[in-house]
């Protein structure tokens, strides 16, 4: 079974204590709800756990190993989603989806670009949108973009930066959906949030950081 485990994560900005001595474990079928103010390094957490900072002191583990003992195979691993994107604002939905999932390997018996295509679809992204350049689209449809490399990418640990800013009502309701199903297929997910996921009663576990 697939497990996410972080022992004493400290990390420090100069002389700002950003991360204090951080605990916690999160299962398949579970995801860790990171909650806190403003500053109280949500962010900064999920940037460590996808190996963009290092920690100074503690420990990360992926289903009982050691993620320093080899960072590429975990990261293949994982799917992140930032909370601004990063996607190419020149390019279409359909070839930042393609081109990424070129370079991060996503195979699969069905042709790249048709397995996209129906990410974008199941994403709820307009049909209208899928040839627009991304910078052409609000920032909720860019969501949906990011949402739909996610599941192209059908990687079991998700960390997720503000899965439904920018989103509407039915937006927030097709992420928590789309969470729900990623769980309940033995996905696991790390989100920093502000606002409550809709998940199954089990599926949720609490983490308020405190700045």
């Amino acid at each position: 079974m697939n497990s996410l485990r972080a022992s004493g994560l400290h990390l420090w900005r100069g002389e700002l204590h950003v991360l204090r001595g951080i605990d916690f474990e999160v299962r398949a079928g579970q995801c860790l709800q990171v909650t806190g103010a403003n500053g109280a390094g949500k962010t900064t957490l999920l940037r460590v756990l996808c190996g963009l900072l290092p920690i100074e002191a503690g420990q990360i583990e992926w289903c009982q190993r050691p993620v320093g003992l080899d960072w590429l195979a975990y990261r293949g691993q994982l799917a992140w989603a930032s909370h601004h994107g990063g996607l190419k604002g020149d390019l279409t939905p359909l070839e930042n989806l393609v081109t990424h999932g070129r370079i991060a390997g996503a195979g699969g018996a069905e042709p790249l670009p048709a397995r996209a295509r129906a990410c974008l679809e199941r994403a709820a992204l307009p049909a209208e949108c899928h040839a627009r350049p991304v910078r052409q689209l609000s920032a909720g449809q860019q969501r949906r973009v990011t949402l739909a490399r996610l599941l192209l990418l059908a990687r079991p640990l998700w960390l997720l930066d503000e899965p439904v800013s920018n989103l509407d009502a039915e937006g927030q309701s097709l992420v928590s959906e789309l969470l729900r199903a990623h769980l309940a297929g033995g996905g696991l997910a790390v989100a920093a949030t502000h606002q409550a996921l809709q998940l199954d009663a089990g599926q949720c576990r609490p983490l308020e950081l405190h700045a």
